[in-house]
């Protein structure tokens, strides 16, 4: 709770933190992550914003951003769509031409990601002045929780294969809850040539490539509260391609 009382002091610092929300069927969460975004910032007094990228959801995703964002404001939350599911590199890519901020933040919509851990990756940042700062399920009171042991083994497998062959400098390679400065992520996404969830994975080993450093902050990881997983077999499959691929890349 103390280090969210700290960041009070810094609302004035001129740091601006661009949230990027890629969506794709996620009408039931998306009111729900929002909510707490706005709560979470407001309470902290960073500047905001949260940039919606749906990618032609057919659950009416886009349809209720527009509710939220006459709800909050076109200040606060942009609408960025695209017309179909287009990666999520290229999401990414898509939501930092629009965003003002000079910190990038990326996590899910699906609720999988607390934003009350956001203030604590802030103050992580400013504490070592990090390019960025990774949420990690593997480390100090971090976790996963919702998942069958199974899933957990899977997850738990991939991350130590790309540990053992890739030694980058992270302990939770996967995870999709991060903080950037801008340009690094735009330096990175530059390098990146992976698609789906390899390219988490790719990011972090290209960071550690062009000697950017990495804070880590623990985490708890919930399983989807709406909606069905977007996890299969093709994904593993892509995993362990990408995986390879690194391994004889970098």
């Amino acid at each position: 709770m103390a280090s969210r009382k700290t960041s009070r002091p810094n609302r004035d610092s001129g740091d601006k933190y661009s949230v990027l929300l890629p969506t794709y069927n996620e009408r039931e969460n998306l009111p729900l992550i929002v909510w707490l975004l706005v709560k979470y910032f407001g309470e902290s007094g960073f500047n905001y914003e949260i940039i919606v990228i749906d990618d032609g959801s057919p659950d009416g995703t886009l349809e209720v951003a527009e509710q939220l964002q006459k709800v909050y404001g076109e200040d606060k939350i942009l609408l960025r769509p695209r017309a179909k599911k287009l990666g999520l590199g290229t999401a990414y890519i898509h939501g930092m031409k629009h965003a003002s901020g000079n910190f990038i933040i990326i996590m899910d919509a699906d609720l999988s990601h607390h934003p009350k851990f956001i203030p604590e990756f802030i103050q992580k940042q400013k504490e070592g002045d990090y390019d960025l700062v990774s949420g990690t399920r593997y480390r100090g009171n971090g976790g996963v929780y919702g998942w069958d042991l199974r899933r957990k083994l899977i997850s738990r497998g991939a991350n130590f294969l790309a540990q053992v062959l890739l030694r980058p400098g992270a302990s939770d390679l996967t995870g999709s809850f991060r903080l950037y400065k801008k340009k690094v992520l735009e330096s990175l996404v530059e390098q990146c040539v992976s698609k789906g969830y390899v390219f988490q994975m790719e990011m972090i080993v290209r960071a550690r490539q062009l000697n950017y450093t990495i804070g880590e902050v623990p985490i708890s990881f919930v399983d989807r509260v709406y909606g069905e997983s977007k996890l299969g077999g093709n994904e593993i499959v892509s995993y362990a391609k990408g995986l390879l691929m690194l391994f004889a890349t970098t």
